[in-house]
């Protein structure tokens, strides 16, 4: 796997280094912005790109290619994206978040490959974010390194989809400090809740829910 420099990218630019740079470290130094605009237009940049080579490429129908994409493009694979490119000691954060461990975070490191992506397209261009996603995202792909994915969302929904019935994520419960905030949600199928995870993200906090509704399968094949 290439660093950041073998892909010619400059981490002294500005907007490379916003990637970088986490709320707390702006609030704590009151210099700068934060990667949170950046993250906004480099999940749109991520969807496009594994989007074009799933057509282009592969040939497959549009649910294959919608769950293809959703699986390598979840925050489960993200982190793991960032931790190959060693993204963690690029991190610029406050000092609590550092202290509580905010380099290895899997919401941090994800949301950082997205804005990543975004600083890299305005700097240099799409084709230099194309290089990025295709030497690191489609490689997953096509060399198909799911041991790390695990989209139990779909994976439930697919179970639950004979049936035709919704299932509903609700956000329980949202605690602690801006920087660290702890997530509760639940999975509810016809007000029947399934299923309760916990994490520093709400997104995780629901693939945690739809992993407790998993690991209780008699419970989902009763509401079949």
């Amino acid at each position: 796997m290439k660093t950041i420099e073998e892909y010619g990218i400059d981490l002294k630019n500005n907007l490379i280094k916003r990637a970088f740079t986490h709320s707390s470290y702006v609030n704590e130094t009151k210099k700068g912005e934060d990667y949170e605009r950046l993250e906004f237009l480099g999940d749109k940049i991520l969807d496009f790109l594994v989007s074009e080579y799933l057509y282009v490429s592969e040939h497959l129908k549009e649910g294959e290619m919608t769950k293809i994409r959703a699986s390598y493009v979840c925050e489960n694979a993200l982190y793991q994206y960032s931790k190959k490119l060693n993204f963690g000691k690029y991190l610029r954060l406050g000092k609590g978040e550092e202290a509580s461990g905010g380099r290895d975070k899997k919401a941090i490191l994800a949301d950082v490959f997205e804005a990543f992506l975004a600083a890299t397209y305005l700097t240099y261009g799409l084709s230099k974010a194309k290089e990025v996603v295709y030497d690191v995202v489609i490689k997953a792909i096509e060399n198909k390194e799911d041991y790390f994915l695990h989209d139990y969302k779909s994976i439930l929904q697919e179970l639950l989809q004979a049936d035709k019935k919704g299932v509903e994520y609700v956000l329980e419960n949202e605690e602690g400090p801006s920087h660290n905030k702890i997530f509760t949600s639940v999975v509810k199928i016809d007000g029947v809740i399934l299923g309760r995870g916990v994490s520093n993200s709400k997104k995780e906090s629901e693939q945690e829910a739809a992993k407790d509704a998993l690991s209780k399968q008699a419970m989902v094949n009763n509401l079949k």
